[in-house]
């Protein structure tokens, strides 16, 4: 089959251009013997059927990490392959950063494989004041040269027609040196630039940037996400979720209560227990009652709220900027600041964070990030519980359980960068343009992340709930209970049926949370067992990938490490909090 390759630099829209030519249907695969990830989809040209392959990004052929070698690897396949099928590479370029990227080009050009040049964000040069000649470009490169705007699909039909009539360029073969001095000569001759006056979204730039701005702009950023998440959440809830269980689904449980005569096993397991006669959603406890009210009614307004801010965050291109801005402090943790950007992903979900590590460049670093986001950062089921358990009390109790969770990753990381040998890489990154985000693209990212969650989480809460029922019918957690009393009781401050929680907290930290609603805790004892549940070992679906991802032995290692901080950390907060 015909393959077309897209390559370019990190940040210049290569993903937006996959997206906008293959659709929706997407394979993300491994390539053979590493654990760098490239994602294959596909596109009908005519009749035929093509497949598209989204490789790493990268600055250069001469690869300095694993995922640039890979697609080096990918590249040489295709070019060897090239006069059999007809594989061709799309060139993705930041139109407003051309003489940064034509170094790729040219060393494209010196293989024996056909080149379009798509220069993408076309829109945003008009923006800043640069005039490029596309005619001039194209001749000097020798191959076809395209404006795109990948995030309105402006150019795509030229784009694809290019893909029909594509030839291999001249081959040209060019030292280093020589590379920038002909990237200095097509810079004279194609391209211009203006003086004009710096725009709201430039000066916005330079104060996000820099620490003395851009920091307390971040917390301003975090709270304002903070409220506008919980307001959004609290609506669906009040005027959405709330109004369907109470007027819709608890009739229909009513009756099939009747049914199974009020009681007994399969009445307990499936609508669960009746409290006064009455359905109550949290302590109920049912496969169809509780399990489905927990995931629907409690978790999933926050998980849509939450999805909804994370995209508007990234698609505007603030993140790449706090990634610069944290840099400074990353590498005091072993880490360097792009490593916020699969921290920030973690607070929507732990799994697709510790694969994003894939990014940072050694192991090491892999296995700092990977275990501080296990143990600190609580993803956006586990926070939608905590807000709404704590939300009610006021701001402060949610303030103390982030603020100790913050505080616990930031001396973990201090601790496990002087003891874990080796060294911090540099930051290297492409920062993009500030944009609107298009809402068509923001609503539709938010309805592929919130369908991944609603498609993973309901077949687990509701086995979580099927498995806490056979438990508490065969008396196990009664024994249980009685053996951590010491630690749970004793150490934490909790009452004996919190180790429920902690230990379905494995299947489903926000179901783990929500079983803490029946026990009647105080604030105090509601903080320190949100805090436990985070630091706790994560959810098995995280298990699952770190296992994957740094094999049994890291994985044993970071199992160690969250056990005695969950202990620590849970123990000294309850003896702090006593005095309040």
């Amino acid at each position: 089959m015909r393959k077309v390759l897209l390559v370019g630099n990190p940040n210049v829209g290569k993903s937006a251009v996959f997206s906008r030519l293959t659709g929706l249907e997407v394979i993300t695969s491994n390539y053979p013997g590493t654990t760098v990830e490239f994602r294959k989809g596909y596109m009908l040209l005519g009749e035929e059927k093509v497949e598209v392959i989204d490789v790493p990004g990268t600055y250069t052929l001469e690869p300095t990490c694993k995922a640039e070698e890979v697609t080096c690897e990918i590249i040489k396949e295709a070019t060897k392959a090239a006069v059999k099928t007809g594989d061709i590479i799309i060139n993705v370029v930041d139109a407003t950063n051309l003489e940064r990227n034509l170094y790729l080009t040219l060393e494209l050009m010196e293989l024996k494989i056909p080149v379009i040049v798509a220069l993408n964000m076309w829109d945003d040069t008009k923006h800043r004041g640069i005039h490029i000649d596309l005619k001039q470009l194209s001749d000097w490169l020798d191959v076809p040269v395209v404006p795109t705007v990948a995030v309105t699909g402006e150019g795509f039909a030229r784009l694809i027609g290019q893909v029909y009539k594509v030839r291999p360029p001249k081959i040209r073969k060019h030292t280093r040196d020589e590379r920038w001095e002909d990237i200095g000569r097509i810079i004279a001759l194609a391209q211009r630039l203006e003086h004009r006056h710096h725009t709201f979204w430039e000066k916005l730039h330079d104060m996000t940037i820099k620490p003395e701005t851009g920091l307390p702009f971040a917390l301003v950023i975090a709270l304002a996400s903070f409220f506008l998440i919980r307001a959004l959440g609290e609506g669906i809830i009040n005027y959405i979720s709330i109004p369907i269980f109470d007027n819709i689904w608890t009739p229909v449980l009513l009756k099939l209560s009747g049914w199974l005569g009020g009681g007994g096993l399969l009445h307990d397991v499936l609508v669960g227990r009746l409290i006064a006669g009455r359905i109550d959603y949290i302590q109920s406890f049912g496969v169809l009652s509780t399990a489905l009210y927990v995931e629907f009614a409690m978790v999933l307004p926050y998980i849509i709220s939450f999805y909804l801010i994370l995209g508007l965050l990234e698609d505007s291109g603030y993140l790449p900027r706090l990634a610069v801005l944290m840099d400074n402090l990353m590498h005091h943790l072993g880490l360097h600041g792009f490593a916020i950007v699969p921290t920030l992903l973690s607070f929507g979900c732990n799994v697709p964070g510790i694969l994003a590590t894939r990014v940072l460049e050694s192991k090491r670093e892999r296995f700092i990030a990977s275990t501080l986001i296990s143990i600190g950062i609580p993803c956006a089921a586990l926070q939608a519980m905590i807000i709404g358990l704590l939300g009610h009390h006021g701001l402060l109790p949610v303030m103390v359980v982030y603020g100790t969770l913050g505080l616990t990753w930031l001396v973990l990381g201090l601790i496990m960068n002087r003891l874990t040998p080796g060294f911090s890489p540099e930051l290297l990154l492409e920062i993009p343009p500030y944009r609107w985000p298009p809402p068509k693209v923001l609503f539709r990212k938010t309805w592929w992340r919130v369908r991944e969650f609603i498609t993973e989480a309901l077949p687990l809460i509701m086995l979580g709930v099927l498995v806490v029922n056979l438990l508490y019918y065969l008396n196990i957690f009664d024994a249980i209970a009685g053996v951590t009393a010491p630690v749970v009781s004793g150490l934490l401050g909790l009452p004996k049926g919190a180790i429920v929680a902690i230990i379905i907290g494995f299947l489903r930290k926000d179901v783990a949370v929500g079983m803490l609603l029946p026990l009647a805790l105080s604030v105090k004892q509601l903080i320190v067992a949100s805090v436990v549940l985070a630091t706790f070992f994560p959810c098995i679906a995280t298990f699952i990938i770190f296992i994957k991802e740094l094999g049994w032995g890291d994985m044993l290692k970071a199992t160690a490490i969250m056990l005695v901080t969950s202990l620590t950390v849970g123990g000294l907060l309850n003896f702090v909090l006593s005095f309040f």
